[in-house]
């Protein structure tokens, strides 16, 4: 049985309590290895040797050679390309085909781009007028933040990871992360690749565990953590703040979204049923980004919700190493049981089941597997609970409105705004109700694209401060302001 240890100052060490729990592959509920739970000395161990790493070879270095080191650690990455996918594929059971496309490549990519960002960002600089006569300059310089608390999902475990570690480093901070439970072996996997590429020791630490009473509450508790950057639930997003607001830590959170997707009849039919086909079931609907509700003109609501449900049924549900599936099961059990309490809700509620609704009937070798099925409802109240609450499984519900006003009234009506999708070859049209959308995220004609140098993050109650590009700077560093009098 594997064994799935903490990575704690440049070294994999058990737990001293000796408590482990099983990692599960979702695919086929099959015990994958053991991981050892973190207690408060091994949190307290891994966020001292981050806070001593500051001091050491690793505070000393240049931008220059800091971006050298993450260049290894990506090149790295890529070179055990396979490693990464494999252990991605088995805690989540989605698709190779996907992994191999989004999760193992941007895990890679962030820490090239956030690396190069440093080497270019400028500084501002203000000369200023004196009563001598004789002037000041103003200028700016930026140092790294210290010791980063990192909490990372379990539905895109290295690229969301990373997306906040990459950035950390390249600053000249170090980490300790706490990965998902139900996702800590691409976490762990990292941590051979940071000692191959020379990342000193204390850097990048990682310690398992759950959430409350257990390693992510020692984290968030402990007073030599400078910040804490979090993508989860909204719910658990509280508990950091409040847990960070001891010591006036900051926080940088994506919580959680019941995003939107608009379709106007003037769009391009077969692209918005291709793009919406991915925002609702890819990765098993299980992106914080995806698309849960759905607003349609009324005209071409008939016609969008036929060739929406052809394409949901023509999804071919199977295991990580199947070529040919494109769905795979959700995360976990206890996921299952969240998601198809919805299911069974929304038929309460008076919904008409386009397609799905169920478990679909899985041969034996994967029965013990978190499997469902890609639904659509219509029907809906806009009160109901399905409509109204993130579930975070391959669903969604369809409605048709009548004005661009309703759309933008209907789509802006619940307290989150993560993202949202927008179908129209209208470019007016576009651009003015996107500028309407209360999201961090808008995509016309589009979904899931990404350029790292741009803002990401949600408002509302789907998250505090943006990161990517420059906008990473704001969180990662403190700006500290020399005034040199002349």
């Amino acid at each position: 049985m594997k064994e799935i240890k903490h990575f704690i100052n440049g070294a994999f060490v058990g737990s001293a309590s000796g408590r482990t729990f099983d990692d599960i592959n979702p695919a086929n509920g099959q015990v994958i290895g053991r991981v050892h739970e973190a207690g408060r000395a091994e949190v307290d161990a891994a966020v001292q040797a981050a806070r001593a790493a500051l001091s050491g070879p690793w505070g000393a270095m240049s931008v220059a050679e800091r971006a050298d080191i993450l260049h290894r650690v990506a090149d790295g990455i890529t070179a055990r390309f396979d490693e990464f996918l494999e252990a991605e594929c088995l805690d989540t059971g989605k698709p190779k085909s996907l992994a191999s496309h989004i999760d193992i490549p941007r895990g890679a990519a962030n820490f090239k781009v956030f690396a190069d960002l440093l080497k270019n960002v400028p500084s501002e600089a203000f000369e200023m007028a004196t009563p001598d006569g004789s002037g000041a300059i103003n200028y700016a310089v930026r140092r790294p933040k210290g010791v980063i608390g990192v909490i990372s999902p379990w539905n895109l475990p290295l690229l969301l990871m990373t997306w906040k570690v990459g950035p950390a480093l390249a600053c000249g901070n170090t980490v300790v992360v706490k990965p998902s439970e139900e996702t800590p072996l691409t976490t762990t996997l990292l941590g051979e690749v940071m000692q191959a590429a020379g990342v000193p020791a204390g850097v990048y630490n990682v310690v398992h565990g759950f959430g409350g009473d257990s390693a992510g509450a020692f984290l968030t508790e402990h007073a030599d953590v400078d910040a804490f950057t979090f993508t989860g639930e909204t719910g658990t997003g509280e508990l950091i703040m409040r847990a960070a607001a001891k010591g006036v830590r900051q926080v940088s959170l994506e919580l959680g979204g019941k995003n939107a997707g608009i379709v106007f009849a003037d769009c391009d039919m077969d692209k918005a049923i291709e793009g919406t086909l991915r925002s609702a079931f890819a990765n098993c609907g299980q992106v914080c980004l995806g698309t849960e509700r759905l607003y349609v003109e009324r005209s071409i609501f008939e016609e969008f919700v036929a060739r929406l449900k052809a394409g949901a049924e023509s999804l071919v549900i199977g295991p990580p190493d199947d070529p040919t599936s494109n769905f795979g099961p959700l995360v976990s059990l206890k996921h299952r049981e969240k998601v198809l309490s919805y299911y069974q809700q929304a038929v309460a509620d008076g919904a008409t089941v386009v397609t799905g609704g169920g478990v679909p009937q899985m041969p034996d070798a994967l029965a013990g597997g978190a499997w469902v099925q890609p639904t659509i409802w219509t029907g809906l109240a806009d009160d109901s609970a399905v409509v109204t609450e993130e579930i975070f499984g391959p669903c969604c519900h369809i409605r048709p409105f009548d004005s661009e006003a309703e759309a933008v009234a209907l789509a802006n009506s619940l307290p989150y705004g993560l993202s949202a999708t927008l179908w129209s070859d209208n470019v007016s049209r576009a651009h003015r109700v996107a500028g309407q959308l209360e999201a961090g995220i808008v995509w016309v004609n589009s979904w899931f694209l990404r350029d790292l140098r741009t803002a990401f993050g949600g408002s509302k109650q789907s998250g505090i401060g943006r990161e990517g590009g420059v906008h990473s700077l704001e969180f990662y560093t403190e700006l500290k302001n020399i005034c040199v009098k002349l």
